[in-house]
């Protein structure tokens, strides 16, 4: 039975000490530096610390498990660019995809997503953190989407997103301007059958 969880057991870095940011922010570049070079098996808290000139313990308080540390190596990539809100549905719904796609191909969070999902079966601590990216990009984009008075469910947001990852993951192929237009024009085609069986 998975148990209860709260951000994968992240501790939240304190905000009102600056050193203990620069620490954290220092281990996840060094993190996101060696994920591509040593694989997700091979970045291990010893080579980490080592490589960070930081002690095992530290990162421990920062990411009390494995899962939580590719958590954040997911969800705290570089800056690639985020959406600005908007009213028009297409429009917000285009750049949210671009901006995944975009970190998406930023290395480390491209080894990572995978990562998390082959230890999703046997690892509670890894199947909570899909869950909580899930629920956490959803928010996001509802975010976003508030100003047009339209918020996503669960499948909505799956049908959205899930696409990309199969271009990227089992086609193997570039996520381009093209392939994002299309799929979030299915995805409104899909959206405005829903309501129209609603209003029925």
């Amino acid at each position: 039975m998975m148990r209860e969880m709260t951000s994968v057991h992240r501790r939240r870095p304190e905000a009102g000490n600056p050193r203990v940011q620069r620490t954290r922010a220092h281990a996840l570049a060094v993190a996101r530096s060696l994920l591509p070079e040593v694989g997700p098996t091979g970045l291990t808290y010893t080579l980490l610390a080592e490589r960070a000139d930081i002690t095992r313990q530290t990162l421990y308080r920062h990411w009390p498990t494995r899962a939580a540390l590719l958590f954040d190596l997911i969800l705290e990539g570089p800056d690639v660019g985020y959406p600005q809100p908007g009213t028009d549905l297409r429009t917000v719904a285009i750049a949210w995809l671009t901006s995944l796609a975009a970190g998406l191909n930023v290395p480390a969070a491209r080894i990572a997503v995978p990562a998390v999902a082959a230890e999703a079966d046997r690892d509670p601590d890894s199947a909570q953190a899909l869950v909580e990216i899930g629920t956490d990009r959803r928010a996001a984009l509802n975010k976003l989407l508030e100003p047009s008075g339209r918020q996503i469910t669960e499948d909505e947001y799956t049908l959205l997103y899930a696409p990309v990852l199969a271009r990227l993951y089992f086609d193997r192929r570039e996520v381009t301007e093209e392939f994002i237009e299309a799929v979030v024009t299915r995805w409104l085609a899909g959206l405005e059958q829903a309501d129209l069986r609603q209003e029925a």
